[in-house]
């Protein structure tokens, strides 16, 4: 008998009572039909099978009725449901014959290498059976037959059990068994509190007594490595799972099985196979390195559990798989659309994989052979490859390769894609390892499957996040900007809720905001982009701060008590050279100052939004010249190793630095794309070095500020009446004369006229024109009147009515600001060409 097979026998030897444990103590309070899933869960466990059905005996029509499945996809289990009772598969011969069964081969697409069938015993004869399907291409040993005999007979007892009461428990003498085995046994609760622990489980905690209650993971025990992980996802999975670990205690090789027990938790066993694996005493070297292999196959099943995009399932397999074969060459392949494509590739030739990548599943080679016969290949040779595959002669002298198994990857009843392991010389394989990498093709499969399924969704919901960011920021005449969005690397399976923007105002104000909607999604994401849109909205209404946040406060709220959002809104004026700040929940920006000095203005930070109560702090700060704003979210700043105030100091204490080493002020001529670039990457390299750590989002807003000259700008005060319009039509003439701009002169006196006539006969006074030139020419006229203009349609008869349409053709956009003590309409002109 083998190393393995010997174990098998071993540890289903120890198994029996352990399962009959499991099955009466978590069977209390279950119906029928629960109870025997249990019970068909525990014999596919104890033999290490992919799945199981249980079937009782019709005495009307003698067909076997599908009672309870276990591991099967849907299409598959539809073959199982009904069976004749004359016919031969292995539950009818085991209902007919009073006795096991063992069928070799696939049956109904299942997957498995055999099916191993006893029958519920009745007080009449048979009334149904119990099957398991195996990957093991060998009989059940005695211990397992004996294993699925004694399920089964417990299992005939709950074919129509209704629920109980709970008062009965029927595991006490069981467990008194239990205490005294050599086999480490530990049950916890679906909170992983530990239920019971015998004697060797408390040898191997290192605790002495285990008190019920206790929390597993506060023994320092089972933080051994990828211990945790596993039994997270047999839980999760509702599947068994077995491996091998180095335990601390006593630095023995145990073999660790993982058996959720639904509505109840987990049962965890612990077998010492230490001479078993090493090949001491009877072992030979090669029992030794099958264990090996086996042992680094429960590290691999780890990896894959932790796997997130396909990239690292095929990392996981080249680390894992590629060493204990000795192999030297990996190639993953997808099904999509008819077509084999390559995922990723361990050992290949670019030229090699081009020529593979696509090729139609209808083609005749090994992988699409292996693919639709859903059959592992393996092929020892180059010879045997071409004597199998002689079109693909000139293809075979192209790979590096000289043995290969080929192992399809099937998942929930299909397949997924394919997985090839090779080798660079010639090889045999023997019936263990065959097993085992067939065995590891469904551990691959279902990672795959999981891993393309998020592939697919995160590039969908990275594309969505990019489409609702700006592509580019503008470069305006009183500010210039550079930013980086981050995603999330390690942990961040989902998309995130950060967003920026800069927005042109009139006047050559502008309006800068960065904020970032709490929490990861499809659903933040779209938050942030209606967010986004709203601030432009409610920007180019020329709203002041606290009332534009005021309103997305409002937006907040309305999506529900569950959404909230930080966010800093700011306007910088270059006239006057201040910048008005609102913060909601949002962290304040840094300000450089153009002589290198970082400063953090004092500025009010109001609760997120939707949890604020308006009204908005707002501060007005006066900023120097070339001044730089930074502003970040939190993921910038802050990580697992610091919080916020601490990524805030690096922040300053890497700005100063990086300023002071490179001319970012006084530049002639100005770079500004390039210089805040630079100084962009810089800072995230500084705060973000490992990219790939990262759990959250992060983004950068570096902004560059001017103010407008003092010669490109003039203010008039008008009187508020008919001399109004004549007064300014001259100080037009006489200001564009003195910029050069003469032939704006006729088109901007009747652009004033007109607004200041409106003024004087429907606002009220006092009056006041201004005049800009920056791009563009810029008429603003001011008044005390919070009543808005519009466009109307004037009849064919009426004398008034066509102003503000003459205001929209002669002007390239116009509008409407307001202010605390009344409005401003602006207008913009284009420059002529040269000026």
């Amino acid at each position: 008998m083998s190393a393995q097979s010997a174990e098998r026998a071993s540890h289903a030897g120890a198994a029996v009572p352990t399962r009959l444990a499991l099955l009466a103590s978590a069977a209390a309070g279950l119906p029928g039909d629960r109870a025997l899933l249990l019970a068909l869960q525990q014999a596919t466990a104890g033999l290490g099978g992919l799945g199981g059905v249980v079937h009782r005996r019709d005495p009307g029509s003698g067909a076997l009725r599908l009672m309870a499945v276990s591991g099967l996809a849907p299409a598959v289990t539809e073959a199982w449901a009904g069976l004749p009772e004359d016919g031969d598969s292995a539950p009818a011969r085991a209902v007919r014959g009073v006795s096991e069964v063992w069928l070799t081969g696939d049956v109904a697409g299942v997957g498995a290498s055999g099916t191993a069938s006893v029958p519920l015993p009745g007080p009449d004869g048979p009334v149904g059976a119990l099957s398991v399907f195996t990957v093991a291409s060998a009989a059940p040993d005695p211990d397992q037959w004996s294993l699925l005999r004694s399920v089964a007979a417990w299992a005939v007892e709950h074919l129509d059990t209704p629920a109980s009461d709970g008062t009965y428990v029927p595991h006490e003498p069981f467990l008194r068994t239990l205490r005294g085995l050599r086999v480490g046994f530990v049950t916890v609760d679906d909170d992983w509190r530990v239920t019971f622990a015998n004697e060797e489980a408390e040898r191997l905690l290192a605790v002495g007594r285990v008190q019920p209650g206790t929390v597993f993971w506060d023994f320092p025990a089972t933080r051994v490595h990828g211990l945790e992980a596993q039994c997270r996802r047999a839980a999760a999975e509702g599947r068994p799972v077995g491996f091998d670990v180095r335990w601390p205690t006593d630095q023995r090789l145990y073999h660790v099985r993982l058996d959720p027990v639904p509505g109840s938790g987990l049962a965890v066993s612990f077998l010492d196979v230490t001479d078993r694996r090493l090949g001491q005493g009877a072992g030979s070297a090669e029992e030794g390195a099958m264990a090996a292999r086996t042992a680094r196959m429960g590290v691999l099943t780890v990896a894959l559990a932790e796997a997130v995009t396909s990239q690292d399932v095929v990392r996981a397999v080249a680390e894992h798989v590629l060493p204990a074969f000795g192999a030297d060459g990996l190639v993953v392949e997808a099904l999509e659309a008819g077509r084999v494509r390559v995922v990723d590739s361990v050992g290949y030739p670019h030229e090699f994989l081009s020529r593979i990548d696509g090729i139609p599943l209808a083609a005749n080679t090994a992988v699409t052979e292996a693919l639709r016969t859903r059959t592992p290949a393996f092929v020892e040779s180059t010879a045997a490859f071409t004597e199998r595959y002689p079109n693909l002669k000139r293809l075979t002298a192209m790979s590096p390769m000289k043995a290969w198994a080929f192992l399809p990857l099937i998942a929930s009843g299909h397949a997924v894609g394919c997985c090839v392991v090779s080798f660079a010389r010639p090889r045999s394989f023997d019936e263990e390892e065959r097993a085992l990498l067939t065995a590891l093709s469904g551990l691959v499969a279902q990672a795959l499957e999981r891993a393309r399924l998020y592939d697919v969704e995160h590039t969908r919901a990275r594309g969505l996040q990019r489409d609702l960011l700006p592509r580019t920021l503008p470069s305006l005449p009183a500010a210039s900007a550079a930013a980086r969005y981050l995603p999330a690397g390690r942990g961040g399976d989902e998309v995130g809720g950060d967003w920026y923007d800069v927005i042109p105002l009139s006047a050559d104000r502008v309006a800068i905001v960065i904020g970032d909607v709490m929490g990861h999604g499809i659903t933040e994401a779209a938050t942030m982009g209606r967010l986004r849109t709203a601030v432009r909205t409610l920007a180019d209404l020329e709203l002041e701060p606290a009332e534009l946040l005021g309103h997305l406060n409002e937006l907040v709220g309305d999506l529900g008590y569950d959404h909230y959002a930080t966010c800093a809104y700011a306007v910088y004026d270059p006239v006057t050279r201040t910048c008005s700040f609102c913060l909601a929940g949002h962290p304040p920006p840094l300000v450089v100052h153009p002589d290198g000095t970082v400063h953090s203005p004092e500025l009010t930070v109001n609760p997120p939004l939707g949890a604020a109560e308006p009204p908005f702090d707002v501060h007005e700060v006066r900023l120097p010249d070339e001044s730089l704003l930074v502003f970040c979210t939190d993921g910038l700043v802050e990580s697992a190793t610091r919080d916020t105030e601490e990524g805030l100091a690096q922040l300053r204490r890497t700005l100063a630095e990086e300023v002071s080493r490179t001319p970012y002020f006084d530049v002639d001529p100005p770079d500004d794309g390039g210089d805040l670039d630079r100084l962009c990457d810089h800072i995230v390299s500084a705060l973000v070095p490992d990219r790939e750590e990262t759990t959250d989002d992060a983004a950068l807003l570096v902004t560059r500020i001017r103010g407008t000259p003092a010669a490109d700008v003039v203010s008039y005060d008008l009187p508020h009446d008919p001399r109004a319009a004549g007064q300014a039509r001259a100080h037009v003439r006489d200001r564009l004369a003195g910029w050069d701009l003469e032939q704006l002169a006729m088109t901007t006196e009747l652009l004033v006229s007109e607004l200041v006539g409106n003024v004087v006969r429907h606002a009220q006074g006092p009056i006041r024109l201004r005049l800009l030139r920056s791009r563009s020419l810029i008429c603003e006229v001011y008044d005390h009147s919070l009543t808005t203009p519009r466009i109307r349609r004037a009849g064919y008869t009426d004398e008034g009515g066509r102003g503000l349409h003459l205001v929209a053709a002669l002007s390239r956009r116009w509008g409407t600001r307001f202010l605390g003590d009344g409005k401003c309409i602006w207008t913009e002109q284009d420059l002529p060409s040269g000026s």
